[in-house]
């Protein structure tokens, strides 16, 4: 029984590890995240108890599951239109469920090793490239100017470090720049703010969707969500995971049904609609995380805020400020961008990615149209096609 132990935490301490590193790179995906979860909470009445700690534990499931920085995040184009038209929860919920029953049908029957297979790594790189872009941009046009002139040189000092730091091993950007911002927090934003007020302890209710619910939620929120997260979610996230740990050997299939799971789990925890992305592996990598170390203190960081800050979210969560969040963003978009250069050589691969990308953030359902003009393009292109065709 003891030497069972022993075998249990030995796999579990080369999963999951806790140093420097790993509580820098914890905070690599945070500017992409706590904006869009705020954004969908107030839009939405949504409660946040339960919305924060229903992610904190999707994070705790993947960081175990996967042993590498593979964690959860929103559902974009959900939260986008959340955000924009209000939701009601119920529907929210019932989105979320029909999300992860169709993901288990793809999962289970093959169809999205299918559809991998034919989905170039052109595209794959546009997809990234595409997405890189649009944090980027919002990084720059919506976070770093939000706070006037003070937020501006915040958000200067925060680059100007990652860039010096981004790397090092030693001394891991992430944990300065988030210290920076919570001394700025302190200096600007909690002038009148009581923390001891704040905080309570709070639990989470359940809830079950209505099946009237889960067809609405169906229509509005999963079929313009579904492209994106073939495309980036899924197949994306599995080439990055494959370009940063190629030993771990992480499938299609695996990522699919884990997405299936935490969608078929959050509605009934009343948590928003959830996903892995590229975007999130390369924010905590290239902050410094290697193991599933990352992904659990960032997890736990939600279950406190659940736990114990729900009741004043919105004061509390100020404690991020958003010039800190759009540097974090904004490298986790560049990064994004940069895993273009393995095509870079070859002009019609380059263009194909950069086509692919301009669509993916240009168009109104622009990650299914990139991957259909892109797909297309490449298989037209390709000699063996060609010679297919005249040998016929």
């Amino acid at each position: 029984m003891i030497s069972i132990e022993m075998n249990i935490l030995s796999i579990i301490k080369t999963r999951i590890r806790f140093d420097r590193n790993e509580f820098s790179g914890a905070f690599g995906d945070i500017g992409t995240d706590l904006p869009l979860i705020i954004g969908m909470i107030l839009a939405s009445g949504l409660n946040a108890c339960n919305v924060l700690i229903a992610y904190g534990l999707m994070q705790l499931f993947s960081a175990f599951l996967y042993g590498i920085p593979m964690p959860v995040q929103p559902l974009k184009a959900v939260a986008m239109i959340v955000i924009t038209q209000k939701i009601a929860p119920g529907i929210i919920y019932g989105g979320g469920l029909s999300i992860g029953i169709l993901m288990l049908i793809l999962s289970l029957t093959g169809l999205i090793d299918l559809i991998a297979k034919y989905i170039p790594k052109v595209v794959v790189r546009g997809i990234q490239f595409g997405l890189g872009i649009q944090l980027s941009l919002i990084a720059l046009k919506e976070y770093v100017v939000s706070d006037s002139v003070s937020g501006y040189f915040l958000a200067i000092a925060a680059f100007v470090l990652s860039l010096v730091l981004l790397g090092n091993r030693k001394y891991p950007p992430a944990i300065f720049i988030i210290l920076g911002g919570v001394v700025y927090a302190f200096l600007f934003n909690f002038t009148d703010f009581n923390i001891t007020e704040a905080v309570s302890i709070n639990l989470p209710t359940f809830y079950s969707p209505h099946f009237s619910d889960v067809i609405t939620g169906f229509l509005i929120l999963a079929l313009p969500q579904i492209p994106l997260s073939i495309g980036n979610s899924i197949i994306a996230t599995k080439q990055i995971s494959n370009d940063y740990f190629p030993e771990k050997k992480i499938t299609i299939k695996k990522i699919s049904f884990t997405y299936s799971i935490i969608n078929l789990i959050n509605p009934f925890l009343g948590g928003i609609p959830t996903c892995h992305g590229s975007g999130g592996m390369a924010g905590h990598y290239i902050f410094g995380a290697r193991t599933g170390g990352s992904v659990f203190i960032y997890g736990t960081l939600y279950l406190i805020l659940g736990l114990f800050f729900s009741g004043s979210f919105e004061q509390v969560v100020k404690i991020f400020p958003l010039p800190i969040l759009g540097v974090i963003l904004l490298f986790e978009g560049l990064t994004l961008m940069v895993f273009v250069k393995d095509i870079i050589d070859s002009k019609k691969s380059f263009f194909i990615a950069l086509l692919v990308a301009l669509i993916a953030c240009g168009l109104p359902y622009g990650y299914l149209i990139g991957m259909i003009v892109g797909s297309v393009m490449y298989y037209i292109s390709d000699d063996k096609v060609k010679n297919y065709f005249k040998i016929k």
